[in-house]
């Protein structure tokens, strides 16, 4: 079964608020899974909140990423550009180890890479794109979450080395545009 997220790129004074997750020990943006009889930009104000204590306010679409192939049924994510209504951070210690700002080009590392293209739309100003991401998960398709943090556990990596080893661009991987930023037009 699918799954449905949503990210907020955070800009304040040229840079982006990122934090660094706790299961995996890298820096991606704030975001998360839309929970039952939330929207997703709902999604994105609430998951900024709880892994930052930052309130936002949403300032635009950026687009839908789609990974069809990643999980088990995909994952598809709605990322929105957003500015900080407060600036005291209190990383939520479960899932987040520490959170600050950068510099896009200067970005903190290992970084979940496909969010570096959230980032740079965010930045260029993209407004509704729809961009395939074709992440490639390493294992059968039918193993989900649950498994992973079986796996995980069983492997006697660190978090930090089991990501590097597994959920970093391998190559394979392509990014193509479904539908032009503003345009409606399908690109073939």
């Amino acid at each position: 079964m699918p799954t449905f997220g949503a990210a907020a790129v955070v800009i304040s004074a040229g840079k982006v608020l990122l934090i660094k997750r706790r299961d995996c020990e890298a820096w991606a943006l704030p975001g998360g899974n839309v929970e039952s009889g939330e929207t997703v930009a709902e999604t994105a104000i609430r998951e900024v909140n709880e892994e930052t204590g930052i309130e936002i306010e949403l300032t635009r679409l950026v687009g839908i990423y789609a990974s069809p192939r990643w999980l088990s049924g995909g994952n598809h994510s709605v990322v929105f550009a957003a500015r900080p209504l407060s600036h005291g951070m209190t990383p939520q210690p479960e899932e987040v180890i520490e959170s600050g700002y950068f510099f896009a080009a200067q970005l903190p590392e290992p970084f979940v890479w496909w969010h570096r293209r959230w980032i740079g739309d965010s930045l260029d100003r993209i407004c509704g794109t729809v961009c395939l991401q074709d992440r490639i998960w390493p294992w059968e398709a039918d193993v989900n979450q649950s498994d992973l943090r079986r796996i995980f556990m069983e492997s006697g990596m660190s978090p930090q080395e089991f990501f590097q080893k597994y959920l970093t661009r391998t190559g394979a991987e392509r990014e193509r545009i479904l539908v032009e930023p503003g345009s409606g037009e399908t690109m073939g």
